[in-house]
């Protein structure tokens, strides 16, 4: 079966159809940049343009770098304060024409993670942490999901982590891998504190260069590891937190067939035999 995932991030917005089954991309994704200012309704036109561009008309799973609580938004870090309490799944519904879910990004990739990728049949408390234009996070205990972490924007020196430590962060300040490693260090001692994870997942934007930065990550008790879906983890979980939306499928009906009638068996004509004569003497 396949659902139609949109990861709607800081900088571009990009869709796929996905067999949830397998968790993989069944067609090329379909990116358009982020519109600014990314105002509900400019972003809402794009979403309806994917969903066009794929022809789709089944259920579709979307992501948003937000709090998303029973389809409300309620924050909007790196995205255009209209979101702030927001009642954007029905919007987002009511604009691509199709039923639509709407999930936290960091979660769905989490979720993601969880079915196929680095974190899968991990037991304990795992960390998917997704790098892009801000840091998301989804938490997840034996592989059940804790929704809506944001240690994004935990403080550290004075700021929320993600203005120090996120792949934007880097790019602005020109640091070199191994400068901005040593700032995700310290954001990760911080969880590790927090959260005492057995494993840190490092996913989002920045997870094709994990070769080069990877070597640099420490951690005082977990293990860090790339994510496997790289950056179309959003587009799976998305498409995975929409699977409620499949229509089940209709009872086929069973053809009631008569019962043939049964003859009554023909009753056996009684044959008398005639008796012998008997000779005259």
């Amino acid at each position: 079966m396949e659902v139609l995932g949109i990861d709607i991030g800081g900088s571009g917005i990009k869709g796929a159809p996905v067999d949830v089954a397998k968790g993989v991309l069944t067609q090329d994704r379909f990116r358009i940049p982020t519109p600014e200012p990314s105002t509900p309704d400019a972003v809402g036109d794009v979403v309806a343009e994917i969903v066009k561009h794929f022809a789709w008309k089944g259920p579709v799973g979307c992501t948003f770098p937000a709090i998303v609580q029973h389809g409300v938004t309620h924050s909007a870090a790196n995205v255009d304060a209209g979101w702030m309490h927001f009642d954007a799944e029905p919007f987002l519904r009511r604009k691509a024409g199709v039923p639509l879910r709407l999930v936290n990004d960091a979660d769905a990739a989490g979720l993601a993670e969880a079915a196929f990728g680095a974190a899968r049949n991990v037991p304990g408390v795992v960390l998917v942490l997704t790098f892009g234009t801000g840091i998301g996070g989804a938490l997840l205990m034996d592989g059940k999901l804790v929704p809506n972490l944001e240690p994004g924007h935990l403080e550290i020196r004075g700021k929320d982590a993600e203005k120090r430590a996120s792949d934007l962060a880097r790019a602005q300040k020109d640091l070199s891998w191994a400068k901005w490693a040593k700032r995700v260090n310290e954001f990760l001692a911080r969880l590790e504190l927090y959260f005492s994870p057995d494993l840190f997942v490092i996913g989002g934007g920045v997870s094709k260069n994990y070769a080069k930065f990877g070597g640099y990550l420490q951690a005082e008790r977990a293990k860090i590891v790339p994510a496997q879906l790289l950056n179309e983890a959003g587009i799976v979980g998305a498409a995975m937190a929409a699977m409620d939306l499949i229509p089940a499928k209709l009872p086929v009906k069973k053809k009631v067939t008569k019962p043939t009638p049964v003859k009554p068996a023909a009753k056996k004509k009684t044959v008398v035999k005639a008796k012998p004569k008997s000779k005259k003497k």
